[in-house]
């Protein structure tokens, strides 16, 4: 299995891509720690771990709250003993957030705080314990939109993304030698709860559709695949990379240098 062994925090995983993510590891054989600040959706994701014979515990966690997150990787070394793969997924996409004249400033720092100061709070104690398990992964959920901007404004979301994708980077070279590895994941527009809940008509989704040129949404566990090929060993030389999976809309509108 390819994740024979390692211990693999994800926040987020109450749901989407996270939920997906904790499924698929632990059927790799990692041990899971479940995080969300949504109980139920947690405690749910756990059950489901569960239930196909996997080891996972849930921590409630406020990614945004330096005390939440400093808990949840002590939870993942106190139950598991260390911790190998640290996936900062959750993260938001406020129905509010709008270009830079009408995104009210308390929606700006509701979605820095989660989105970008998550991973940074993610970071700060789960490096620490990557250390001490003698190095590990590192996996950022970015957007396709750090790369592209995003055609309906939505600042908030795209500058916290863009900044997820820069500080990967830096994590990337900053701990290369210490066996610790960084890389973030560019999904394209998924068939998610966070998603459809922006694209909320038919109208809105056909219009996203015409950008994609596979012509369909992606799925949350398509994400989860990629994440599970950066955190296992089969990617041991990837560090600092941007991992695009996106149905081939960058592709279609990046203008090659």
């Amino acid at each position: 299995m390819r994740l024979q062994g390692k211990v693999a925090l994800i926040t987020g995983a109450g749901s989407g891509i996270g939920r997906e993510s904790a499924l698929l590891f632990a059927q790799e054989g990692a041990a899971v720690v479940v995080v969300d600040v949504n109980v139920a959706g947690g405690e749910e994701t756990v059950a489901q771990v569960v239930a196909q014979g996997g080891r996972a515990i849930f921590v409630r966690a406020d990614v945004s709250q330096d005390a939440d997150c400093r808990a949840m990787v002590a939870a993942a070394e106190t139950e598991f003993g260390g911790l190998h793969v640290l996936f900062n997924n959750a993260g938001i996409m406020h129905a509010a957030d709008d270009d830079a004249v009408n995104t009210e400033e308390s929606i700006w720092e509701l979605t820095m705080n989660i989105n970008l100061k998550g991973v940074f709070l993610g970071c700060k104690y789960g490096i620490p314990a990557l250390r001490r398990s003698g190095g590990g992964s590192i996996i950022n959920v970015a957007s396709f939109v750090a790369l592209l901007g995003a055609a309906t404004p939505q600042l908030a979301y795209t500058a916290s993304k863009g900044g997820v994708l820069s500080m990967t980077r830096e994590l990337a070279i900053i701990h290369a030698r210490e066996n610790i590895r960084a890389n973030a994941i560019c999904p394209g527009p998924l068939r998610t709860e966070l998603l459809m809940k922006v694209l909320n008509t038919e109208e809105k989704r056909k219009r996203r559709l015409v950008h994609i040129p596979m012509g369909r949404f992606g799925e949350a566990v398509e994400i989860a695949r990629a994440a599970l090929f950066l955190a296992s060993d089969e990617s041991s030389f990837v560090t600092g990379s941007t991992f695009t999976v996106d149905g081939g809309i960058t592709a279609a509108y990046v203008t090659p240098e």
